[in-house]
């Protein structure tokens, strides 16, 4: 099907008609699927992706605005954020269900311990920071959380977090450096 017979589908879908959107998934399925597919890599999640994409585009077929990109673009930005989401979603699950120390779930005022497989001296210095900056840094470096799942989880303003992180790694430059 074309893009531009996507419009007139879309438009039938934005008033609520079953059968344009029936049409308008048989149409775009199989390639808004085989880009979820390709960023995440596991059938059940890519599918998951897509069916909330539908969703979203059910919903929001109303939102359409011609002058911003065709039908099919607008669909696949959709597709391509469910997949992030997907992603970032089963990426702290997996993390959560792997750490054994489950330094993750603890809250900012208890410390972070790590074996970190014989550093010594990465260990001795990472001791001497602040309970803070060892746990952004543990978060941010080890368990790989952007700068704004950190905000999330440690429940601090960004400034402050990239403020612990950045002293956090001049200690330890100093500290390792010695």
């Amino acid at each position: 099907m074309e893009t531009d017979e996507l419009l007139p589908l879309l438009s039938a879908t934005a008033q609520g008609n079953k059968q344009a959107f029936a049409k308008l998934y048989s149409a775009t399925s199989p390639k808004l699927f085989a880009i979820s597919l390709k960023m995440l890599s596991n059938r059940a999640h890519a599918e998951e992706a897509l069916q909330d994409a539908f969703v979203k585009i059910w919903h929001n077929a109303s939102e359409y605005q011609v002058s911003k990109g065709t039908v099919i673009s607008w669909m696949i930005s959709i597709v391509r954020y469910r997949s992030l989401d997907s992603l970032r979603y089963h990426k702290v699950r997996k993390e959560q269900s792997l750490d054994d120390d489950n330094a993750y779930m603890e809250p900012a005022d208890q410390a972070i311990t790590v074996d970190y497989e014989g550093k010594s001296k990465l260990v001795d210095c990472m001791e001497q920071l602040d309970d803070q900056q060892k746990q952004a840094i543990h978060l941010a470096y080890y368990k790989g959380l952007t700068h704004s799942e950190l905000v999330d989880h440690i429940e601090t303003p960004l400034g402050t977090v990239k403020s612990w992180i950045r002293r956090g790694l001049q200690q330890l430059q100093r500290c390792l450096t010695l």
